[in-house]
């Protein structure tokens, strides 16, 4: 049997052998048959005598979907249909809406929109919290469920009502569902010897699409990076591992696991063959930031690597493993946490930024408080999506960071590394 890692709610595909089973030590063996002897006479009693006719197996997923619920948020039972469905999380190609959810307080809360798809488009934004979809009440909905019912063919549509923070009630948001395509890796040249690169999640090809298109703009003459992680959910653990090598030392640890279980505590370094050590370098986050990006972003941090800006990460840094049971279905169960280099968890937290700048919000017109208070689309972009780019007050704070580290990358005693405040 074989078992998967997950960070948050993220598949991230590393398979570790199960060593075998390990009992707490403070579990005692007797208590615990006597309790399942009361389960099974529970499980009898309604068998025969419950008003509808039930069928065993229903009985003991929804037994057991009960005791991963009284866990945590992201411990759950996979039925081995949406088993099979978590496998097309990494694929880069599904049917829906292009939003990624986890369980906060739980609360459904939108991690991040992926940006084209049509949650984007909708205006669904980092944070907000899904009461419904298609009118049926998220309220002890698992995560798994949730997927299934917002997944589907391109062209059907579906409601999600949404409650936001400032609003005085929830919003429905009609989204037509299409095939999720994800180019994990944009890149432009904002300014000269300026190059940016935008991670839109974690995936399989992402580390070999990085490599490409930092030879790109290297090549062109970029002397400095900027490399966005807004509104990146996150995705594979050695799509993170992998991209944060690029740019630290060989041997660097990037990020560890503790957990209760010895073969949970996992350590991952850099083995990058041409890293690109000296290019003055700004990580951009927010809120919607998360999971694996936050271990890049962390790492990058931890060493003075890169100056972070931005706003607070999600905080998400539980580490989840995928057990796949006999049936055919899963189990997902929490069974340790992240820590950046340095030893931070920020798991409930997040990972904070070297240098503050919140977006401006959205102005309200007296034409929006007429018309019911509509959630705000997003504006379509530009031909040009570097001006697009050069009018984020993100990117400009960025972009002048990225000017300052060159400027003192020059001066004469000081390193590639150095840091700006």
């Amino acid at each position: 049997m074989k078992k998967t890692l997950l960070i948050g709610s993220l598949l991230l595909v590393l398979t570790i052998s199960v060593g075998g089973t390990v009992a707490s030590k403070g579990t005692d063996t007797g208590a615990t048959y006597e309790q399942l002897r009361l389960f099974t006479e529970v499980l009898s009693i309604v068998q025969n005598q419950y008003v509808d006719e039930t069928q065993s197996k229903d009985l003991i997923y929804s037994a057991i979907k009960g005791t991963l619920r009284g866990l945590d948020p992201h411990s759950s039972f996979l039925e081995p249909e949406s088993y099979k469905e978590m496998q097309v999380e990494t694929s880069g190609s599904f049917g829906g809406l292009g939003i990624e959810i986890t369980l906060k307080d739980d609360i459904l809360t939108v991690v991040s929109p992926i940006d084209g798809t049509p949650a984007y488009r909708a205006g669904i934004q980092p944070g907000d919290r899904i009461v419904k979809i298609d009118g049926l009440s998220t309220k002890d909905m698992q995560l798994a469920d949730a997927v299934k019912r917002m997944r589907g063919k391109p062209g059907t549509s579906v409601t999600i009502t949404v409650v936001r923070e400032g609003w005085a009630e929830p919003k429905d948001f009609p989204i037509v569902r299409e095939q999720i395509r994800i180019q994990s890796v944009r890149t432009y040249e904002l300014e000269s010897g300026i190059g940016y690169i935008r991670l839109r999640q974690f995936q399989e090809q992402t580390p070999t699409d990085l490599e490409a298109a930092i030879d790109k703009l290297t090549k062109a003459g970029a002397k400095a990076l900027i490399l966005d992680l807004r509104n990146n959910p996150g995705g594979l653990l050695t799509a993170s591992v992998e991209v944060s090598e690029k740019f630290l030392e060989d041997g660097k640890l990037v990020v560890y696991t503790e957990g209760r279980v010895r073969n949970q505590n996992m350590r991952f370094t850099a083995h990058g063959k041409h890293p690109y050590t000296t290019l003055p370098m700004v990580v951009l986050v927010n809120q919607g930031s998360a999971s694996a990006s936050e271990i890049v972003a962390g790492a990058l941090q931890d060493y003075g690597r890169a100056i972070v800006v931005g706003t607070q990460t999600f905080g998400k840094g539980s580490v989840q493993t995928i057990i796949p049971l006999s049936d055919g279905s899963g189990l997902r169960l929490t069974t340790a946490k992240y820590f950046t280099p340095k030893g931070r968890s920020i798991h409930g937290k997040g990972l904070s930024p070297d240098i503050v700048v919140e977006m401006p919000k959205p102005v309200r017109t007296a034409a929006a408080a007429e018309d019911g208070e509509k959630a705000p689309q997003v504006p379509l972009p530009s031909a040009n999506p570097v001006d697009d780019l050069k009018k984020d007050a993100q990117v400009q704070r960025a972009l002048d960071v990225v000017k300052t580290m060159r400027i003192i990358q020059q001066q004469p005693g000081t390193g590639p590394q150095a840091r700006t405040k």
